[in-house]
């Protein structure tokens, strides 16, 4: 008896998220299809030139452009940002170095230092009790 595996499908915004691009920027094809699995990896080992230029270019998501801009996506709507942004307003951001950017790549560093000597003392009372 032979096995009949199922391609897995997701929605588009699934895909979208998955390979870092804003949905709405895609092409009406890629949109308005499913996306299973295969053509998920296949557009990750060989993207297209619209997805390419989507990566290099934007509209970036919400996600991306935090990460550009070193600041938590929390951080964006406080700063008044929700809409996507494409490369060259996030470098355009980046130059201008507004007050709520410094403050929030601020917070963004002091998160990150706590997480580190979380992990350590974590990682150091591991080490003790073995």
């Amino acid at each position: 008896m032979t096995s009949h595996q199922n391609a897995q499908t997701m929605k588009p915004a699934t895909a979208a998220k998955k390979l870092g691009v804003y949905l709405e920027a895609t092409p009406a094809e890629f949109q308005e299809g499913v996306i299973s699995r295969g053509e998920l990896n296949a557009l990750q080992a060989d993207p297209p030139a619209w997805l390419r230029d989507l990566r290099r270019d934007g509209p970036h998501p919400r996600p991306v452009v935090a990460a550009k801009l070193g600041v938590s996506i929390s951080g964006l709507a406080r700063g008044g940002i929700t809409e996507a942004l494409t490369t060259d307003q996030i470098e355009a951001l980046k130059q201008e170095n507004p007050e709520w950017l410094q403050k929030e790549r601020a917070t963004q560093a002091e998160v990150r230092k706590e997480a580190a000597r979380i992990k350590a003392k974590q990682a150091e009372q591991a080490q003790q009790s073995e």
